[in-house]
């Protein structure tokens, strides 16, 4: 890129889902989120997710394994924000769903720092007599389907299937709520293989519980469907501000070159859970 990523994202101010503010997405990024860490600046990293519409599989997904282990980044030092699109709604509609603090997303609502980013687009073809948005649906089937979408297909599959390389997804005594199918506790999933890894159908069956949040509120989450195929990207940067890792998906599902555990560039193999 002509431009140096850092300063990018340094220029770049996007409205603060918290209180609707349109402010710098690295504001108080160097505020240490840990008290043990304040005395030593040094371990403060920067965690830059640019995420897809905020309604979309990878959004939600990724933002789950966040939240799972966020007490564990925070320890480590390490400030996280994130900048999805869509609108403030969506934002806030997002944050609830999943947790996440709303002072630490950002909204773009066209995508256009992915485009500064070079992130990939998906598919943009553009077909007779449609809109903008009926073109992004076919697009995004297409897309979901394998086509102009690497990975895709076989990440949907081990869904399916399990991973033994994968930590357990689902608590013993954890509920979850899948419409439509009836609210399955997490030990359920011992009948598909056992325990303590990615049983058979648990992530299919957390990706159904996201999909019905979104189809349930899809206004709310997706106000304007051109953008629907829009990938993202995952930028970390030491305390000197220096890119020390970045991933670009180049496909539905495809946010984590490590899928069994997408924070692998963080931690390692090793989940907390």
């Amino acid at each position: 890129m002509n431009q140096n990523i850092y300063e990018i994202l340094s220029q770049t101010q996007r409205q603060r889902v918290s209180d609707g503010a349109i402010a710098s997405i690295l504001d108080n990024c160097d505020d240490c989120p840990s008290e043990q860490h304040k005395l030593n600046r040094k371990l403060n990293r920067k965690l830059i997710l640019v995420l897809p519409q905020l309604g979309d599989f990878d959004s939600l997904e990724y933002i789950w394994w966040i939240q799972r282990e966020i007490d564990r980044i925070k320890s480590a030092g390490i400030v996280v924000r994130a900048v999805g699109i869509g609108d403030r709604q969506s934002g806030q509609y997002f944050c609830k769903f999943t947790g996440f603090d709303e002072n630490s997303l950002f909204i773009d609502t066209t995508g256009e720092l992915h485009r500064q980013l070079g992130l990939y687009a998906g598919l943009t073809a553009k077909y007779p007599l449609l809109s903008a948005g009926q073109s992004a649906w076919i697009n995004l089937m297409l897309m979901c389907a394998g086509i102009g979408s690497q990975g895709t297909l076989a990440e949907v599959f081990r869904g399916y299937r399990g991973d033994r390389f994968a930590p357990q997804l689902i608590g013993d005594e954890e509920v979850i709520k899948a419409a439509p199918l009836p609210a399955l506790k997490g030990s359920f999933f011992q009948w598909a293989g056992g325990k303590g890894f990615q049983r058979p159908f648990e992530l299919a069956t957390l990706r159904l519980r996201n999909m019905a949040e979104v189809l349930g509120n899809w206004k709310a989450y997706v106000p304007d469907a051109s953008y629907m195929t829009q990938r993202g990207g995952t930028f970390l940067f030491d305390e000197h501000n220096a890119l020390i890792y970045e991933h670009r998906d180049r496909g539905i599902l495809g946010f984590a070159a490590t899928p069994s555990y997408p924070l692998t560039f963080l931690f390692g193999n090793q989940s907390t859970n």
